[in-house]
């Protein structure tokens, strides 16, 4: 029995596999009992009232935001917005950074491999601006050749956004290449962490990046909570994506002054019971030690992708090396739609996920329509893929397939 199982709830006494966990995470007791202490403890508006329940609220949600920039190594708090999810923060910085720089000069750069959270804000910008969106096309096998990063990167690319890790193939995108040649044109990067960050370090100093949006529901935290990261004198230069309540200094008849970074970006009453969730899953997974979290997704993924490997008509998207997948299986079957996939592992108490998985581009360009996908994290257990397995086995012979 894995150990850190018994701390997650839903999953104690489950007579279900959970392998949907590149969709969203399980939140463990301490998660749960730091929101339900927020509500029964510290219940009051943060940031606006100068009573002590109201001044206690608002350092709980200042401590998560202390601990989120420790956990990604960020120089200051400042650099700290809390927004819904990772599809808030692209959004964020398309509307505040996008539109107000972009001109038909410029390019934005993706890759195929974007979840679609990082296409959409992108096409809206180059509707908007002008500006000419380009992509960058990966091998079979999810890589990215470092010659074609380099054709990729012209000196007209003002803004490049790419996912650390794809939420399809498991591979690792070409961030610290595309930065360190977009930085030299005097561009900015930003980076979707959705499917990294639950797995491994992300350290945004190191990877000297310009913003990286995160979801804390993918990383044992409640769902309506989301960070972007920005390097400050970026987010000082920013107009504010919404406006309203608390993210003001003064307001006149005609024009305001706006809050002191990073308020000026949390327009309205913040959800600050999620935000403390969020704190105690950084503690959590700090506790458990990323080391420890990579030995347990790579055991299960080698163990999973070598099964698959033996089974007739089962095909697994990107690389044929388990450690290059991140935890993340998509497949396909010959002759069986993923839906028809995704139901008779449903039977069988399997839970994965089945479709286009927000990437249409990319499944396009791999030449198929759709796949499945079994995403695996450290409180799953050997005895959970070889239940996958098992099913994933059978699925051919009950469609009438052989």
């Amino acid at each position: 029995m894995n150990q850190y199982r018994q701390d997650f709830p839903l999953l104690r006494n489950a007579d279900f596999v959970y392998l949907d966990n590149a969709a969203t995470s399980q939140r463990p007791d301490a998660v749960i009992e730091a929101e339900k202490h927020f509500y029964e403890r510290l219940n009051a508006n943060p940031l606006r009232g100068f009573y002590d329940l109201a001044q206690n609220a608002t350092e709980s949600y200042e401590q998560a935001r202390e601990k989120t920039r420790a956990f990604l190594n960020a120089k200051s708090a400042r650099e700290i917005v809390f927004t819904r999810n990772t599809t808030e923060s692209i959004n964020l910085v398309a509307y505040s950074w996008a539109l107000e720089r972009l001109t038909d000069r410029d390019e934005i750069l993706i890759t195929i491999s974007e979840h679609h959270s990082n296409i959409l804000p992108w096409q809206m910008a180059a509707r908007k601006t002008g500006a000419k969106l380009s992509y960058l096309f990966c091998e079979p096998d999810g890589s990215y050749p470092e010659e074609r990063v380099r054709a990729a990167v012209t000196d007209r690319v003002k803004l490049a956004a790419i996912g650390q890790v794809s939420n399809v193939t498991g591979r690792l995108g070409p961030v610290a290449l595309i930065t360190e040649l977009v930085h030299q044109n005097g561009g900015v990067v930003l980076v979707d962490a959705a499917q990294s960050a639950p797995h491994g370090p992300v350290d945004v100093q190191a990877l000297d990046v310009d913003f990286l949006a995160l979801s804390g529901h993918k990383m044992l935290a409640p769902m309506g909570i989301g960070v972007l990261y920005g390097k400050e004198r970026l987010l000082e230069e920013m107009s504010p994506f919404l406006t309203g309540g608390e993210m003001i200094d003064s307001v006149r008849l005609y024009d305001a002054t706006y809050a002191e970074l990073p308020h000026k970006f949390e327009a309205g009453t913040v959800n600050a019971g999620a935000a403390a969730g969020l704190g105690a899953a950084i503690d959590y997974l700090q506790d458990v030690g990323f080391a420890r979290i990579r030995e347990i997704e790579d055991r299960l993924t080698s163990r999973a992708l070598s099964g698959m490997q033996a089974l007739p008509g089962v095909h697994v998207i990107g690389s044929d090396r388990a450690e290059e997948h991140n935890g993340i299986l998509a497949f396909t079957v010959d002759n069986v739609h993923p839906h028809d996939i995704s139901a008779i592992l449903n039977d069988d108490r399997v839970c994965i996920r089945a479709g286009h998985h927000c990437a249409q581009p990319l499944h396009k360009h791999l030449g198929i329509r759709s796949s499945a996908r079994a995403s695996f994290y450290f409180y799953n257990t050997e005895e959970d893929v070889d239940r996958f397995l098992e099913s994933v086995a059978g699925i051919r012979r009950r469609m009438g397939l052989g």
